[in-house]
């Protein structure tokens, strides 16, 4: 099986074989939003299905892409970041492949990844929370993955105060956006803030701060609804390890005290998670183990 998760920046593919073994991976940039997006990814896919398969042929392709996801129509309904709207992607690419294809939302099928050979294998229900360039969240209930019809899981787009966004403050891009702001100065992504709370950067800290009591707050009101077993958390920004972890734990189990307090643990699948649930999407459809 071939795997292709679209990101908003690059895109990653995994070959498995029928035990989820990863065969072989690449990864290229994701084409920038244009007049012709649609057609590029679909160049891009193919490109890389054909250089898989070299190493063997796949009997089936999942294809995950961000935004609102039709499953069951094959259709990607809207993606603000990569500029389409109902794209009928599966019939697209099963036409230019001429495989089955098994169509879904890069965040649900990363859930389905990492409850399937992840962080969160032995919890039967759980959220899978990947925070990059923006925000979303899966849930897995009793072993399924929730879309109702498409629309589950735009947890970033929820308000946290005044016409403000929680993506706008907790997503890895709103950090280096916010420190630069703030400072002037220039960060290589999330990652170099991390490195400058790290050595005591006063605003670095404060922005950071800020970030995670969002986050948290947002893992608050998830788990009210939605009591999960575990949290796990994706993304770049769960690349920071205890500097994100740490206080982000500290966070909801001081102001969460009525049910359960969910574990919180980073993904273990890395940013492979999409491109694995994707595989699993195309080994369903054509009922392989």
């Amino acid at each position: 099986m071939v795997g292709v998760d679209v990101g908003g920046t690059e895109t990653k593919a995994v070959l498995v074989d029928a035990s989820g073994t990863v065969l072989a991976q690449r990864r290229r940039a994701t084409p920038p939003p244009s007049s012709d997006t649609v057609q590029r990814v679909l160049d891009l896919t193919c490109s890389l299905v054909a250089d898989l398969a070299e190493h063997t042929a796949p009997a089936a392709v999942g294809f995950v892409v961000p935004g609102i996801v039709d499953e069951s129509r094959g259709v990607a309904v809207f993606s603000g970041n990569l500029g389409w709207s109902d794209v009928p992607f599966a019939s697209l690419l099963a036409e230019r492949i001429g495989l089955p294809v098994a169509f879904g939302h890069d965040v649900r099928a990363g859930a389905l990844a990492e409850h399937r050979l992840g962080a969160a294998r032995e919890a039967s229900d759980a959220v899978f929370l990947p925070v990059g360039t923006g925000i979303s969240a899966a849930h897995v209930q009793s072993g399924r993955v929730h879309a109702a019809g498409g629309y589950a899981g735009e947890i970033g787009q929820v308000p946290i105060e005044a016409r403000i966004r929680l993506e706008e403050v907790a997503s890895a891009g709103a950090i280096s956006r916010r420190y630069q702001d703030r400072t002037g100065t220039p960060v290589a992504g999330a990652a170099d803030v991390a490195r400058r709370v790290a050595a005591g950067d006063p605003v670095a800290t404060a922005v950071w701060d800020e970030a995670v009591d969002a986050l948290g707050g947002a893992l608050i009101w998830l788990t009210a609804l939605l009591a999960p077993e575990v949290v796990v958390v994706g993304g770049g920004l769960s690349q920071a390890g205890s500097l994100l972890f740490d206080p982000l734990t500290r966070r909801v189990e001081e102001d969460w005290n009525l049910q359960r307090t969910p574990r919180i643990v980073p993904a273990a699948l890395g940013d492979r998670a999409g491109s694995l649930g994707a595989a699993l999407l195309a080994a369903e459809l054509v009922g392989a183990t």
